[in-house]
């Protein structure tokens, strides 16, 4: 087993309760931890054989180009549609921070992470 980890994603997003954040945007990031069975792939040295995180970024890419008011919401996504694509992935951890959230006063980010620890 390996955890395979992709961290710092940045993304550029409509996220938010508020009209003016589903207009103006904000910047997020994502971080994404998954447990995998690799023995095959580090064995052989193919990538077919392991989860390839290119198409992990490309997922979160995806679900974060998507308008959502909570980012429990979005995480949900990207976690629903990367177990789909690669089934052999046993745990899955998905943060994502809202850089600068409209909070009222000075925030640095806010998050949000879900696993699919209970299902």
């Amino acid at each position: 087993m390996a955890t395979i980890s992709i961290e710092g994603m940045e993304f550029h997003a409509y996220h938010g309760c508020f009209k003016e954040e589903q207009i103006i945007g904000n910047t997020f990031i994502v971080d994404i931890h998954l447990v995998t069975d690799t023995t095959e792939s580090e064995q052989t040295d193919k990538l077919d054989l392991t989860v390839n995180y290119a198409d992990v970024y490309e997922i979160a890419k995806e679900q974060m180009a998507t308008k959502s008011k909570l980012l429990e919401h979005v995480a949900r996504r990207i976690m629903d549609v990367t177990l789909d694509q690669f089934p052999e992935i046993d745990f899955i951890e998905i943060k994502i921070s809202k850089l600068n959230p409209p909070v009222g006063g000075k925030v640095h980010s806010v998050s949000v992470t879900i696993d699919n620890i209970e299902e």
